[in-house]
């Protein structure tokens, strides 16, 4: 049997949410879901709000408690398109600001994308992931907890002007790459000015990990 007040609290704060804006969510008081799940108060969730939680955190709504068989409950998106494109979420930081080290790369978790918006993207599906940036260098463009989308078949052989996933020394970065066009070097730089650039980089010293294509952020 689910246990429908554990299971809600996981998906809460895996998601980075927090009882608050979801109980407002659903059009109740600020407190309703703090008190379902820690006061059992109410003793159960009402279909309605079931069938919303599901829906938003896109998650089957047995998982919340259904029971098997319920006619209209919610299935997650995946389950119902089968052509779903699922990038891993890689559990490491690419450093916009001193430099992360690099621990290991395991799957944090896997995000759907509809193939026709990937194809917008010019971007082969199979060498995508996400990772998370931290740090403030490159500020505006990019911010510390931003979810970033990598190319990793954006290399070497076509490195233009552009921000790349990068790693020296263990370390993961991300910054903006540029033409030199007096040597045809190239220089790594930071969008926030209170940052120094990179000149002349001799790129056999770095990784090119890959193009940055997509970014993601929370709002507020």
């Amino acid at each position: 049997m689910v246990d429908t007040r554990k299971a809600l609290d996981e998906l809460i704060r895996s998601r980075g949410e927090d009882y608050r804006s979801v109980s407002l969510r659903l059009g109740r008081n600020a407190a309703y879901i703090q008190q379902f799940i820690h006061r059992g108060v109410p003793k159960k969730l009402n279909e309605e709000d079931r069938r919303k939680l599901a829906a938003y955190f896109d998650v089957d709504e047995t998982s919340l408690g259904a029971p098997a068989g319920t006619a209209n409950t919610y299935q997650p998106l995946t389950a119902r398109r089968t052509d779903m494109v699922v990038v891993q979420r890689l559990a490491v930081d690419a450093s916009a600001g001193p430099g992360g080290h690099i621990d290991h790369e395991a799957v944090d978790g896997m995000i759907a994308f509809d193939p026709k918006w990937l194809r917008k993207l010019n971007v082969k599906p199979q060498q995508l992931s996400m990772i998370q940036v931290q740090g403030d260098s490159m500020q505006p463009t990019l911010n510390a907890g931003d979810d970033i989308m990598v190319d990793s078949d954006d290399q070497y052989e076509r490195l233009r002007d552009g921000i790349y996933v990068l790693r020296a020394d263990g370390v993961l970065l991300v910054k903006r790459l540029a033409v030199n066009p007096a040597t045809r070097g190239f220089v790594i730089k930071s969008d926030n000015p209170a940052y120094p650039d990179w000149s002349d980089v001799d790129l056999s010293q770095i990784e090119i990990i890959g193009r940055v294509v997509w970014v993601g952020r929370k709002v507020g």
